[in-house]
């Protein structure tokens, strides 16, 4: 099942990579876009999330926040923020609950791995509706970050 542009934001509560719970709800009466991403520390998962942070005073200025999910361990998800510099949350799913609600999780990814998220981008209005939404079955894709941009706009 995929959620669609309309429907009401599945609600969530993830552990940061700074070790803080982060709500979705924390965000209500901001936009919030979703970055969903497989791993850390990979090259098209650098690039995705690099490509926000390098356009991250776009969506500040516009009221938006950032956060980024996959299903590695905080600690994994605070290194790699670390040294790509991101300014943003990254949040993990390690019990794959928000993945699979967003529908953005493959049963079977590579090498025998299972339960990992899909790269996909949600953009989530001020009253915590999807106005955006875009899941990618081909890991090696990106999402279309002109249209993320202009839905938050």
């Amino acid at each position: 099942m995929s959620l669609q542009a309309g429907q009401a934001a599945p609600q969530f509560t993830l552990v940061s990579s700074s070790l803080q719970s982060v709500s979705l709800a924390d965000f209500k009466g901001r936009k919030v876009v979703l970055h969903f991403f497989p791993f850390a520390f990979t090259g098209v998962c650098t690039t995705q999330l690099c490509t926000m942070r390098d356009s991250f005073g776009y969506y500040d200025g516009l009221n938006a926040t950032i956060l980024g999910i996959s299903v590695d361990s905080p600690f994994t998800l605070a290194k790699f923020k670390e040294e790509n510099n991101y300014q943003f949350d990254l949040l993990s799913d390690f019990n794959k609950e928000v993945s699979t609600a967003y529908g953005a999780i493959y049963a079977d990814f590579v090498m025998g791995l299972k339960g990992v998220s899909k790269r996909a981008a949600f953009v989530i209005d001020e009253e915590q509706n999807i106005i955006y939404a875009e899941v990618l079955e081909v890991a090696t894709d990106l999402p279309n970050f002109e249209a993320i941009a202009a839905a938050v706009k």
